[in-house]
């Protein structure tokens, strides 16, 4: 199975890697979520950045399942570990997007460079790499609920974050 092309380190650090906003996903453990966050991005022109560990093999057939034909048309940085990861946001905000945060993301201001992270779907991401974001923000669910899946969250985030920057796809 061809899976999309993923930008080299050397690539990452020479050219514009952060010119735009992002979606990060903090080690996802099911491939049929990250399957679908691809589908997002390519259809949002958003680029996604996976932090390994991942809780199943990248040729897993059901990450290509799920985001179908469009996996080719989205731009995926596979990341070692989260140190990896952060050698290549310079200047870019971490929001991360979490259940535990206060702030809710509808009064919250994206920039256009934001990096949008959202954890692992059993555990979210550890108090080490939460400490390192700039923002934690929450999705305002009804109290008698856990949480949204992985992909809902994403696009409901990313579509809040590219409405306030203006940079929805036409």
């Amino acid at each position: 199975m061809q899976m999309p092309k993923l930008r080299l380190l050397c690539d990452a650090l020479c050219g514009d890697y952060r010119a735009t906003m992002r979606i990060a996903l903090f080690e996802p453990e099911i491939a049929g979520n990250v399957g679908a966050v691809l589908r997002l991005g390519a259809c949002m022109g958003v680029a996604v950045d996976l932090i390994e560990p991942l809780g199943f093999a990248w040729e897993d057939k059901r990450v290509r399942r799920t985001a179908m034909d469009y996996i080719d048309h989205v731009e995926v940085v596979r990341h070692a570990d989260f140190a990896a990861f952060q050698l290549l946001q310079p200047a870019a905000r971490l929001v991360l997007l979490t259940t535990k945060a206060d702030a809710s993301l509808y009064d919250f201001s994206f920039q256009p460079d934001d990096i949008l992270m959202f954890g692992k779907e059993s555990a979210g991401v550890s108090a080490e790499v939460a400490a390192a974001c700039d923002a934690a923000l929450r999705i305002p669910i009804r109290p008698e609920v856990r949480s949204f899946n992985l992909a809902t969250s994403a696009a409901l985030a990313l579509g809040e974050a590219l409405r306030q920057t203006g940079d929805l796809p036409l």
